[in-house]
């Protein structure tokens, strides 16, 4: 069995107040540390067949003008996921599966790509927009019962288990694949980056912040008390840990390395990208109305987050 990771954009990053802030607030956070980002999913070939966790942005999906007040930036352009995932020397008729984390569509933006895959994806997640007029969903009721502190779970092929994993969104999940003795933890969001899971720190971004809060701390029993390879989405540490083989231990973390954020001058096209979905405002859509004339309430219309979640682009 091999995973591999899909690597589509680089040199992000990810403020403090922004991935550690879900319960204590922002405030008490510092938005001049910058943590690495990144976007990348991942793929898993058992030998037999060909499973993908998540399918990146939508091709087209513009990339974000940052500047210093920024909380988040999801990085520059390597490709496109779909060349990302060619790369890797696949092409789209060999996937069979897709277990899909959760809705955002830096997740699920190329599930159309794989006309031969069956989606699997929480139940509870089917009625999400991203997820409409897809005929190969496969909504996950988790009927295989514990795995190890998880209480819910669903076995997708020998060594390949669906996680229910609830928080960010009410339909998140994991992904674990056991591979030669290691336990690969292949995530969305449950944090954005691996300083968030050794400080025990929810990131502000959840629909359920109980839920959100358990799911965590089954994570951090979990990777305790297993060797654990943990596999995020938006830092450079998911495919570094991948690659290293390197078993997470909570009591001794990887030293941080701080984003080189570097701000430049880039003319916008007066579209807007929401960094946490990449649903992009276009003023040509909404009779005109410029992303800076919306309501201070205004929240995106896929993931609900306000207004300073989005971006220039």
């Amino acid at each position: 069995m091999e995973i591999k990771a899909v690597k589509f954009r680089k040199d992000g990053f990810y403020t403090q107040p922004f991935v550690f802030g879900g319960e204590e607030g922002p405030a008490k956070f510092d938005p001049g540390i910058r943590y690495r980002g990144s976007l990348q999913n991942y793929l898993i070939d058992t030998g037999d067949e060909v499973i993908l966790v998540d399918t990146g942005l939508p091709a087209g999906t513009p990339e974000e003008i940052p500047d210093e007040n920024s909380p988040l930036y999801t990085g520059k352009d390597i490709c496109s996921y779909m060349e990302a995932f060619a790369a890797l020397g696949y092409k789209p008729e060999q996937v069979t599966k897709i277990l899909l984390t959760h809705k955002h569509g830096d997740h699920s933006g190329e599930l159309r790509s794989f006309p031969n895959a069956k989606i699997y994806v929480n139940g509870e997640e089917t009625a999400a927009a991203e997820l409409q007029g897809l005929p190969n969903i496969i909504p996950v009721k988790f009927t295989d019962g514990a795995y190890y502190n998880f209480p819910a779970s669903q076995k997708i092929a020998d060594g390949v288990y669906f996680i229910k994993a609830k928080g960010h969104t009410t339909g998140n999940s994991i992904v674990i694949v056991e591979n030669d003795g290691l336990f690969y933890m292949l995530h969305g969001d449950i944090t954005y980056v691996d300083e968030a899971l050794y400080e025990n720190k929810l990131s502000v971004v959840y629909e359920d912040p109980a839920a959100a809060r358990e799911t965590l701390d089954r994570v951090r029993e979990f990777v305790r008390n297993n060797p654990t390879v943990y596999c995020g989405t938006h830092t450079p540490q998911g495919y570094e840990n991948l690659e290293a083989k390197r078993v997470i231990d909570l009591d001794d973390p990887v030293p941080t390395v701080l984003a080189e954020a570097v701000f430049t001058a880039r003319e916008a096209g007066g579209k807007h990208v929401c960094s946490i979905c990449g649903y992009v405002y276009d003023p040509a859509e909404h009779d005109g109305v410029a992303f800076e004339d919306l309501p201070d309430d205004w929240k995106c219309p896929r993931c609900k987050q306000s207004k300073e979640k989005f971006s220039k682009a």
